[in-house]
Order: structure tokens, then sequence, then C-alpha cells
């Protein structure tokens, strides 16, 4: 088992799939306020950005004055078909439960509401072998803001120099440059090998079971 005693993931792309759910949310919340459809492949590649982020460039109006309404429609339907079409990857569960039963501490940052991820776990794992979760709405300053991060480190009470911080995207790896912890990288997102290079990582990989076998 790797040194580390604190294995912190991201969400979306990382532990589940649920780029279907993402898609539908976007697309029903343009079509409503107007705006012309995007491809599958630009909705994917705003997966990790905060939600009104993504809507300034799927609309491409940078400070959106809409983004806000635009934010609370997207919930809404998140709210009938997220947790529905989001599908944990195959060793995503397994992972976290080895981790658990070795006694290290398990963790999630994401910008995705952490009620939704809870919902998630409990409708699709029957089970969440997760010990602190860190969403959305509590943090004031989304990702790559390290605050949330450094918010869970502080929750576990945990030395930086145990932690590693895994992730599917680039803004996953700059945060934990700026939290100052170790990143590992999963390319299951839109974040490329070589873009993920370009970052301090400890290895990259095509999946989660590809990382704990190599670390």
């Amino acid at each position: 088992m790797s040194k580390y005693k604190y294995f912190i993931f991201d969400f979306d792309l990382t532990l589940a799939d649920s780029s279907e759910a993402i898609l539908m949310c976007f697309k029903h919340t343009l079509e409503q306020f107007g705006y012309p459809p995007k491809d599958d492949r630009t909705i994917f590649n705003t997966i990790g950005l905060t939600l009104v982020d993504g809507f300034d460039v799927l609309t491409d109006t940078p400070n959106n004055p809409q983004r806000e309404e635009m934010r609370k429609c997207y919930v809404k339907k998140a709210d009938e078909v997220m947790v529905k079409h989001t599908y944990f990857y195959d060793d995503a569960i397994a992972v976290l439960q080895v981790l658990k039963h070795a006694d290290r501490k398990v963790g999630i940052v994401s910008t995705k509401f952490r009620y939704r991820i809870e919902q998630t776990f409990e409708a699709k794992a029957g089970s969440m072998p997760v010990d602190i979760i860190v969403g959305g709405e509590d943090v004031t300053e989304a990702k790559p803001d390290p605050q949330g991060l450094d918010l869970i480190i502080e929750k576990f009470g945990a030395d930086k120099a145990d932690v590693l911080y895994i992730g599917d995207s680039y803004i996953d790896a700059e945060t934990a440059k700026r939290a100052g912890v170790d990143f590992a990288g999963v390319t299951t997102g839109s974040t490329t090998k070589e873009d993920f290079e370009r970052y301090p990582h400890i290895y990259i990989g095509e999946s989660l079971l590809d990382i704990f076998q190599s670390i």
C-alpha cells in the first residue's frame, strides 16, 4: 500500500461517469434560454468548471448576465436526471473499499453539490466508503482555488505530505499544486496525458485501478 494516509478524489469523471446527465442538463438549459445547441464534445470539455463558468463558455458570453438564472435552471433539471444517469466506474467502489479496509482516510472534493454526491452513492453504490465530502456548497471559491482541498485537509487534521489528490482534469492538477499536495491524474475526462504532464504529478493513469496498481 502506498505511503499516503489520506486519499482525496474529485467526483465527476474521476469516480463516476456523469457525462450523460451533464449533457442533458446543459442542453436543456441552453434551449430554455434560447441559445443555439452545442455539440457533445464542447459541452464535455467544460466539465470541471463551475456551472456559471461553463455557461459563459457555452454561450460565448463572458460574465453572461443570465449565468445565475441558467445555473438555477440546470440544477432544477439535475434534480430530475443527475443521479439516475450517473454511473460509478467499474473499479471506483472497489478502490474506495480497499482503501477503507486498509485504514486509509478517504475524501472527495468536488464542484458538484455534496448532497448530490451523497444521493449518488446511496442510489448507485448502496454504501458510501468515504469519510468526508466537500462539495460546491461548502466553499466560496471553486477549484482551482485550493480552498476545498485545504478545508478537507483541515477536517482530517492531515499533514499535506500524507495526502494524495486524484482527479481527471487539469483543474484538479492545478488545485493540488496550489494546495501543496501530491497529485495523480486519471484520463477518464477531457484532459489528456500530455496536458497532465505540464503539472506536478506522481502518476498519470487510464483508470483508478491503473493508478493504484502503480503508486
